[in-house]
């Protein structure tokens, strides 16, 4: 004999956790956004993604090409891949590009658990984990927050 515990319907968030009802609450406004991930087809995804919330969105294949763009290029946040193979990985390149602009808004994106090179770009200033592959809401909500703070 099954026991069936049926709970109410609500919609509430839970304690903790933001509601975000509409792809609105994380649109963009034109933001510059580069995208840094050594994997075409992840390239092609998170762009297009962000493209649709409004976002103005470039792509390098490279941390080293990231280094290079943002020497001459103004952007408001990098979508930045952990692990590129050959190369930087995503912890060196953030480091090179503190060097070049301080303050620089990065969200870390990897297809891995959260490893202690993410941790300690955090502790750098980089903002959120997302983990691929990525959801538009997620990768949108997280831009956002990041381009909030």
């Amino acid at each position: 004999m099954f026991h069936r515990t049926v709970f109410p319907a609500t919609r509430e968030a839970l304690a903790g956790e933001e509601r975000i009802d509409s792809v609105d609450d994380y649109m963009g406004n034109g933001e510059s956004i580069l995208v840094v991930d050594d994997v075409e087809g992840q390239r092609k995804i998170a762009c297009g993604m962000l493209e649709k919330l409004g976002y103005a969105v470039t792509s390098v294949s490279s941390g080293e090409m990231a280094v290079e763009y943002v020497k001459t290029h103004r952007t408001d946040l990098i979508v930045l891949d952990m692990i590129m193979d050959p190369g930087m990985d995503g912890l060196e390149t953030y480091k090179q590009i503190l060097q070049i602009k301080a303050g620089q808004k990065v969200i870390i994106a990897s297809g891995f658990s959260e490893s202690d090179r993410v941790k300690e770009a955090q502790r750098l200033g980089a903002g959120a984990y997302v983990r691929k592959p990525f959801l538009q809401k997620k990768i949108g909500i997280a831009v956002r927050k990041e381009l909030e703070k």
